[in-house]
């Protein structure tokens, strides 16, 4: 009974800075844990993300770390590999099973982290067009701009272009215009060139571009590129107004806008019968 119990105090007392370096490495992990999950915090809060995603990405850090401590603390004791080879496989199996919602989950939480747009803002992407109304950790839903309410996968979002319309602070406006073969090219330059400095929200940097780009069927085809403050006003309201002071602009000049005919609806000739002899 002596010897079982010498070989035991020997047995602790040579293990005794394997408790003490285990039991270190587990404290520190539990100060590295909270110093983390208070960083990620307050990231998070500076980029006013969901206080519910801040929360459970707080929350998931503090406790990777402290598994991390935790398990590097036991290997200081007995060989933790086969037990991780068989948390690995569980993992394995269950993320192969829920593959679709971890990886719009991953999505999600890169969205929220980056935030390439916000609640509230116009955006584009995976072909749809409209105002974020709701981001998740699985989806992202947006009232479209016919007034539909579209329910995205994030891992749709994160795989296609992303257009942010509200960031945008100037936007760039495309108007083709027409006018007759007899027209005075500078003149009808000119005119249009005037005519869209005085929509509303025009900015004079970058400069406007006025050119003729093609000889159509029964005009020579001209194009504006011109740049508006979308704080001012937004690409269609600008674009009716110019397409109303071009019109006004080139009538004054008395440059001809020609009138593109469409054979298809135009009547069939009515054919005249030859009287019967």
């Amino acid at each position: 009974m002596g010897t079982y119990f010498d070989t035991f105090i020997e047995n602790f007392i040579r293990g005794i800075p394997n408790l003490l370096t285990a039991l270190a490495i587990f404290v520190v992990s539990l100060y590295a844990a909270r110093g983390l999950s208070r960083v990620v915090r307050r990231v998070l809060e500076r980029r006013k993300a969901v206080e519910g995603v801040t929360h459970l990405l707080a929350d998931l850090t503090r406790v990777s770390v402290i598994a991390v401590g935790a398990i590097t603390a036991l290997q200081r004791f007995f060989d933790v590999t086969a037990f991780l080879a068989g948390l690995g496989i569980i993992g394995f199996t269950v993320g192969f099973a829920l593959q679709d919602v971890m990886k719009n989950f991953a999505a999600g939480v890169i969205l929220l982290i980056q935030q390439p747009f916000q609640v509230d803002e116009v955006i584009g992407t995976a072909g749809f067009e409209g105002t974020v109304l709701r981001i998740d950790m699985r989806s992202t839903e947006l009232k479209a701009l016919d007034g539909r309410i579209v329910s995205i996968p994030n891992a749709e979002i994160l795989a296609h272009p992303i257009v942010n319309y509200t960031r945008a602070e100037r936007r760039r406006v495309e108007l083709p215009v027409g006018v007759g073969y007899a027209a005075d090219t500078d003149a009808a330059r000119r005119a249009v060139l005037e005519a869209i400095r005085q929509v509303p929200g025009f900015v004079a940097e970058p400069a406007p571009m006025v050119g003729f780009s093609n000889f159509g069927d029964s005009a020579l085809e001209l194009i504006a590129y011109f740049w508006i403050d979308a704080a001012q006003t937004n690409p269609l309201a600008a674009k009716d107004a110019a397409l109303s002071l071009v019109k006004e602009a080139l009538e004054e000049e008395n440059i001809e806008i020609p009138f593109f005919p469409h054979t298809a609806y135009m009547p069939a000739p009515v054919k005249k019968r030859t009287p019967k002899r």
